[in-house]
């Protein structure tokens, strides 16, 4: 017992008593885009990008795409892609995921009016890993743990989708999973939302020209919120909901 109370005092408090203004030290977050002209002839964080989220003249990084590896700023010669550790990631539009130099935000989650309303109180979601790495999975699950608890905002994982109001879509879509998805999606009522969670649910990540993938499912159901990351941190994923629900911390 006095074992155990000497590791609780040396571990001291995990618990984020709001998780929106928390500080994750180490974590690479938001790419930053300078006004630093590229060499001439320069195309090297495109070549060396495993994802192609990165485009030239100007240069641009679609954040839907980046799996915030930082090959790009350590091959980059004139310093002009960089990262913060800003975890607030999450858009409600895909558009908004994409930065430059002369857009250098990503365009801020539009509360809904409706959504909370409905869900501002109580909103029970589903995860449903399409052929992910169990990356973004990992980091789902610990939206519940003590660091993090987003249980405190009313706001639960479930295990069926009969009881679900949402769909946490992570994995880039296998064609094994697409018939097990559509499933989970008819099955919970309406009305319902999609958050996709991580690069390969957004985009399909390194994963999008495979042979194996199948994302017609995105075809016909738009997400309400995407939270980007390889894998997503917790942390964007939690401000993103709480900013769609409008709910205050």
């Amino acid at each position: 017992m006095f074992k155990s109370i000497s590791v609780r005092r040396s571990q001291g408090s995990q618990y984020i008593p709001d998780p929106r203004q928390a500080q994750p030290a180490g974590f690479r977050g938001k790419p930053l885009i300078g006004e630093a002209a590229c060499a001439a002839g320069c195309g090297r964080c495109q070549e060396v990008c495993p994802s192609r989220a990165i485009t030239l003249s100007p240069v641009q990084i679609d954040l839907g795409r980046c799996v915030l590896c930082g090959d790009c700023e350590l091959a980059c010669p004139s310093g002009k892609i960089g990262f913060d550790n800003d975890f607030k990631l999450a858009a409600t539009e895909r558009e908004g995921l994409l930065i430059s130099a002369a857009r250098p935000h990503i365009d801020p989650v539009k509360v809904s009016a409706e959504l909370h309303k409905r869900f501002g109180r109580s909103l029970k979601l589903r995860s449903v890993s399409a052929g992910g790495c169990n990356a973004c999975e990992m980091e789902i699950n610990a939206l519940g743990n003590v660091n993090f608890d987003i249980g405190r905002y009313g706001i639960d994982i479930v295990a069926s989708p009969r009881h679900a109001d949402g769909l946490v879509l992570s994995g880039p879509i296998s064609r094994n999973m697409t018939a097990a998805l559509q499933i989970c999606w008819d099955a919970m009522p309406a009305p319902k939302l999609v958050i996709a969670v991580g690069a390969c649910a957004i985009s399909g990540g390194v994963f999008a020209d495979s042979e194996g993938v199948d994302r017609r499912f995105l075809e016909t159901v738009k997400p309400t919120l995407y939270v980007p990351g390889c894998p997503a941190h917790p942390l964007s994923f939690i401000s993103g909901i709480l900013d769609l629900l409008g709910i205050s911390s």
